[in-house]
């Protein structure tokens, strides 16, 4: 049963003539987002300023994490070739300053999607050639040479999210591993120094504070440039349940260790998503 949310989780409503305008036009070039697909809280929100995360390589996951809300399927259907130009013409309608693309992990595919997700940064970059791309991605497996591709496009900023601490990353996440994720974010590093990359982690399903904290720790000796760090919400009752509700000031605690390990920017609360900062 999904606990009862405490005062400072209540969720506002938005615009809602401005939020149906950013789905309808999300609907007219049939993209998926992830606002959408994971059930995001922010979604009126980031709706409302017709912001959106979209969700490249189709609405199914070759692999099933216990805390996310998008479709599972072993072989999901083949990439549309049409979807990186695609996303381009609704970001241009949308009249985004700063993109943010996501994917689902295509472990069933050759590069897990990495040639897609960067023809879709190429798509965008040309037909908005002022605004900032930021990509999500997978771990690709730990195939470096994905990783490559999907730095040749040229993102601004390029994210892999730890998700949990190490501890709990086997009860968490569907064949990835903590491990792996920290050596995909080295090896971005190793590959192009200067990129800037992103991480992020939620909390409320058992973690403990110290565990939190060496988690920043490990992410600034890298150095990862931007992490986040969330309250976990159960997106259904087949999901993990919520083992607790942080407290704001918790989510202050783990802002200020994070500026004091050097971490360039941190931002932490109960609304913070890898993708949503403010």
């Amino acid at each position: 049963m999904q606990r009862r949310l405490p005062d400072w989780l209540t969720i506002q409503s938005g615009d809602g003539k401005a939020i149906a305008e950013t789905r309808r036009c999300i609907q007219e070039f049939s993209l998926h987002t992830v606002c959408e697909e994971a059930k995001c809280p922010n979604i009126q929100r980031c709706f409302e300023k017709k912001r959106a995360t979209f969700l490249l390589l189709g609405n199914f996951c070759t692999r099933s994490c216990g805390f996310c809300n998008i479709g599972h399927a072993e072989h999901p259907e083949e990439p549309k070739k049409s979807e990186p130009e695609t996303v381009a013409q609704a970001c241009e309608a949308l009249h985004l300053e700063h993109i943010v693309l996501t994917m689902v992990t295509r472990d069933d595919l050759p590069d897990g999607g990495a040639l897609h997700v960067a023809k879709t940064i190429a798509a965008v970059k040309k037909r908005l050639p002022q605004a900032t791309v930021e990509v999500l991605v997978s771990d690709f497996q730990g195939n470096e040479n994905a990783l490559k591709v999907v730095l040749e496009a040229g993102p601004d900023i390029l994210g892999h999210n730890l998700e949990t601490v190490q501890r709990l990353t086997p009860r968490i996440r569907s064949k990835a591993t903590f491990e792996r994720s920290i050596s995909v974010l080295k090896t971005i590093k190793q590959i192009k120094p200067k990129q800037v990359i992103k991480s992020g982690i939620m909390v409320g399903f058992g973690e403990s504070l110290q565990e939190v904290l060496e988690t920043l720790l490990v992410l600034s000796q890298i150095p990862v440039d931007i992490v986040t760090v969330g309250q976990y919400l159960q997106p259904s009752p087949k999901h993990l349940q919520v083992a607790r509700w942080v407290p704001p000031e918790e989510f202050q605690e783990y802002e200020k260790e994070g500026k004091r390990l050097g971490i360039k920017k941190i931002a932490s609360g109960p609304f913070v998503r890898s993708s949503f900062v403010d």
